[in-house]
C-alpha cells in the first residue's frame, strides 16, 4: 500500500523533494451506538484497514488533492487561504475542513501541500472513512509543519471540522478511536469527559467479522441529526425533574422513574436507547475483562434490538444481516455498527466457522435484498503513523 500511494504521488506530482507516506486506521464500534453525543460510553477499536497518504509540502498556498478511490475526479485544487466548503470540491471538503479547523485553533498553516490518498476502507460503509481521512490529514499536518498537537486534540479538531465545516453533527467517537487506536485493544471511552482506558481484546480462536450491506448512505443526509435533536429535546424535558447534564448520567432505574417527564412517546424510545445502551456498554466491558464472551455476545444482540426498535436506525439490510448471522453456528454475537441506515454490522465468530458463516449469510442476504453483501475478517490495529 505504501509503495502504491508513493508511486501514484510521483506519477502525478513528481519525485523531487521530501515525500513521506502516512497511515490512519478505520474503526469499528463493538458496542455503544449513538451514545457518544449523549454523554455515554463507547467501545470502539481501530482496524488494520484504513487510509494511506503520500504528501509533500509546497512553497506557495496551493493545495492539490488526489484520491485513488475517486480517480475520475482527478486532482482537485484549493488554497490554504480562505478555505470554504464547496460542493464541487466533493470529498476534499474533509481534508480541507481539517486544515481550516487547525487554522481556527491557532496553528500556522500558511503554505500548501500536494497529497495523494488511498483508502482500503469501503466507502460509505460506516467504518469511518471520513474520520480516517480527517485524523490522517491532522497527523500529516502535525508532522509536516512540526505542530505541537497530540492525538487527542487531532481527534477533537477532526470532530470540530466535521461539525462546523461539513455540517455533520457527529460525536467524538470515530475520530478518537482512530487517533488513539492500540493494537489488540479496544478503547473504553467516556464521551462526557474523554476519560478512557484500553481493554485488551483477547478473542482466542474467535474472529471479528464485519458485514457490509453495500447500501450507501451519507451521514449528512441521513436521519442522524434528527435523532440527535430528539435526544436533546428529551434531555431538556428530563432536566426539569432530575439534575443531569446528559442522558449518559442516568441508570436504567433512574430513567424508568423519570421518563414521564418526556412528553412524546417517540422521544421516550430514543432516550431509552441512549440510557440502556450506555449501561450495556459498561456491562460489556466488564464481561470482556471477566473473559465472559457469551455475555458480551448477548449484550451485542440486545444492542441491535434496541437500535432497531427504540432508535429505529437499522433498516431491512442491516436487520437481514444480523438475523442471518445469528442463525449460524459459531456466532457469539452480532449487531449493526456505526450510524445505521445501511453501512455495516459486526459479529464475533469462531475461527473455524468463518468460511461457512460468510457463505451462508451472503447467500441469504443476496436472495432477500437482491444484491451481495461484502465480508471482512479484521484485526485490531494501531493509530496513525508515518510509514
Amino acid at each position: 500500500m505504501k509503495n502504491k500511494v508513493l508511486d501514484k504521488f510521483k506519477e502525478l506530482f513528481g519525485a523531487e523533494g521530501d515525500i513521506k507516506a502516512y497511515f490512519a486506521p478505520g474503526r469499528v464500534n463493538l458496542i455503544g451506538e449513538h451514545t457518544d453525543y449523549n454523554g455515554g460510553h463507547v467501545f470502539p477499536c481501530a482496524l488494520t484497514i484504513g487510509t494511506y497518504a503520500a504528501a509533500r509540502k509546497r512553497d506557495d498556498d496551493k493545495l492539490r488533492f488526489y484520491s485513488m478511490n475517486f480517480e475520475n475526479l482527478g486532482v482537485i485544487e484549493s488554497s490554504v487561504i480562505d478555505l470554504k466548503n464547496k460542493k464541487e470540491d466533493d470529498w476534499t471538503n474533509y481534508p480541507k475542513g481539517v486544515i481550516w479547523a487547525m487554522q481556527k485553533k491557532g496553528f500556522k498553516i500558511e503554505t500548501g501541500m500536494d497529497i495523494v490518498y488511498f483508502g482500503n476502507i469501503p466507502n460509505g460503509s460506516g467504518l469511518s472513512s471520513s474520520a480516517s481521512i480527517e485524523v490522517l490529514t491532522g497527523y500529516v499536518l502535525k508532522e509536516m509543519f512540526g505542530l505541537d498537537v497530540d492525538n487527542i486534540n487531532i481527534a477533537l479538531i477532526g470532530q470540530y471540522s466535521e461539525n462546523n465545516f461539513n455540517g455533520v453533527n457527529c460525536g467524538i467517537m470515530d475520530q478518537f478511536a482512530i487517533a488513539m487506536g492500540k493494537e489488540k485493544n479496544a478503547i473504553f471511552l467516556d464521551t462526557a469527559d474523554l476519560s478512557y482506558e484500553y481493554a485488551p481484546i483477547d478473542l482466542g480462536s474467535k474472529k471479528i467479522v464485519i458485514l457490509n450491506t453495500n447500501k450507501k448512505r451519507g451521514l449528512g443526509d441521513s436521519k442522524y441529526n434528527e435523532r440527535r435533536s430528539e435526544c436533546e429535546t428529551a434531555l431538556a424535558e428530563l432536566q426539569k425533574v432530575v439534575d443531569i447534564k446528559s442522558l449518559g448520567e442516568l441508570t436504567e432505574e433512574a430513567f424508568e422513574a423519570n421518563k414521564d417527564a418526556i412528553k412524546d412517546p417517540v422521544r421516550v424510545k430514543r432516550a431509552k436507547h441512549a440510557v440502556y445502551e450506555n449501561q450495556r456498554t459498561i456491562k460489556a466491558v466488564k464481561a470482556l475483562k471477566d473473559n465472559d464472551l457469551a455475555l458480551f455476545g448477548k449484550l451485542m444482540i440486545a444492542s441491535h434490538d434496541s437500535l432497531r426498535d427504540d432508535y429505529e436506525v437499522t433498516g431491512i439490510e442491516l436487520d437481514t444481516l444480523v438475523e442471518e448471522a445469528l442463525k449460524q453456528d459459531g456466532v457469539i454475537g452480532a449487531r449493526m455498527t456505526g450510524a445505521g441506515f445501511g453501512g455495516c454490522a459486526v459479529s464475533i465468530v469462531e475461527g473455524d466457522a468463518v468460511d461457512a458463516f460468510i457463505a451462508n449469510v451472503g447467500k441469504a442476504y443476496e436472495e432477500k435484498i437482491g444484491y451481495a453483501a461484502d465480508f471482512y475478517v479484521v484485526e485490531v490495529g494501531n493509530g496513525p503513523c508515518v510509514l
